[in-house]
């Protein structure tokens, strides 16, 4: 694998980074910065709105600029945002900062696929992709918790100078190993974009995402106060809980895409029923610790297992309601994955902020859950009839 690939992991590490390691500094956060849970609960959804609706924008006014120099760009406007976090004086700024980072999240991905595929032969591309989005997995695994940690033991702005410094790492990466001319791929019509989103089959599977994926985060923005508040551990024993998170997410998102690969509506439908179910039952059993680290594992391996099966099934559909714009069709699934966090952290602060409290927003989370799963029923019962 050429060594421009790890400038590229290098920098989806980072950018993966930033994006999670939030939800273990939100009580920090809150109380440095004097705002509410619910308030600090919008730094997480304000990102992933960036995602949603700032890359497919950006993606296609830069579709015609040279590709290094694309990347370079973005990597800066990393690297802007998050010492704009850093340096925030205020609860506004830092959400504007965080906006800025996301802009670069989104585009960077998108764009980042198509060259790590153009650095490596035919059929090496699936592995060089893999490679790059593997940066993602470890960021959730070492990067989140090392980042909370730091940003525990020396403030939360210092988590933002290390994710900055690694934004300047792969930056310099980036500008030394990537070759300096990279084809751009020919951009998909805006008809055909536009017909995506007219595709009610896809808008079907959309919401299975933004739901089944989002539900999880109705609990996940706040776990780090749940732990302490509900469960009672200390605040040193976060980062540790969130290693062990990150690590039954990398089994889970291997496992559901074995699972999926037959029949991604079966199961789709099996993942969600369990999930939903783990979620309510994490309501009971995070009063107690044991009983909550157990439930943990198993709601980290679900929460990410879905991801496969969404994103196949798009492939799938796509292919026969819009052949012409399957890798749109496949992008806007990405959105959707990103407008359910900001849904799901936007719902949890809601529960936070009401009678209902802390403790049952993984009930909640079940609930959307419960909704994907009906979704899902439905869009296979259509497949069945069409068939």
């Amino acid at each position: 694998m050429p060594l421009a690939l790890f400038a590229l992991t290098i920098a989806a590490y980072a950018i993966g980074t930033t994006e999670f390691v939030v939800v273990g500094l939100l009580p920090t956060v809150a109380a440095d910065l004097g705002i509410s849970l619910p308030d600090a609960g919008l730094i997480v959804s304000v990102y992933a709105l960036g995602v949603t609706f700032g890359a497919p924008v950006l993606t296609a006014l830069s579709g015609r600029a040279p590709r290094k120099a694309l990347l370079l760009g973005l990597m800066a406007l990393f690297v802007a945002g998050n010492t704009a976090a850093a340096l925030s004086p205020g609860f506004e700024t830092l959400l504007v900062a965080r906006v800025l980072s996301a802009f670069a999240h989104g585009v960077f991905f998108s764009v980042g696929s198509t060259i790590a595929a153009d650095l490596v032969a035919p059929d090496r591309r699936a592995t060089a992709i893999a490679l790059m989005f593997m940066g993602l997995t470890v960021a959730i695994v070492t990067g989140v918790p090392l980042g909370t940690w730091i940003g525990q033991a020396f403030g939360w702005r210092s988590t933002f100078w290390a994710v900055t410094g690694l934004g300047l790492v792969a930056f310099a990466g980036i500008a030394a190993l990537l070759p300096r001319h990279l084809a751009a791929p020919p951009a998909a019509p805006l008809r055909e974009q536009i017909r995506v989103l007219g595709s009610g089959r896809l808008l079907l599977v959309y919401g299975m995402t933004a739901l089944g994926y989002g539900g999880t985060f109705v609990a996940f923005t706040y776990l780090s106060p749940i732990l302490q508040q509900v469960t009672g551990f200390g605040e040193g024993a976060v980062s540790l809980i969130l290693v062990l998170y990150g690590l039954a997410i990398a089994a889970g998102n291997i496992a559901g895409g074995r699972i999926a690969d037959r029949d991604p509506v079966r199961a789709l439908t099996l993942l969600f029923v369990v999930q939903a179910a783990v979620l309510l039952l994490f309501t009971f059993t995070a009063v107690s610790p044991v009983p909550a680290l157990v439930t943990l594992a198993a709601l980290g391996f679900l929460s990410f297992a879905n991801v496969p099966g969404l994103q196949i099934y798009v492939v799938q559909l796509a292919k026969r309601h819009r052949p012409g714009a399957v890798d749109v069709a496949s992008a806007f699934n990405i959105a959707a994955f990103n407008l359910g966090i900001a849904v799901g952290a936007w719902v949890g602060g809601r529960v936070v902020d009401s009678a209902l409290g802390l403790g049952l927003t993984p009930a909640v989370g079940a609930l959307l859950v419960a909704l994907a799963l009906g979704l899902t029923l439905w869009s296979g019962r259509l497949d069945r009839r069409a068939a």
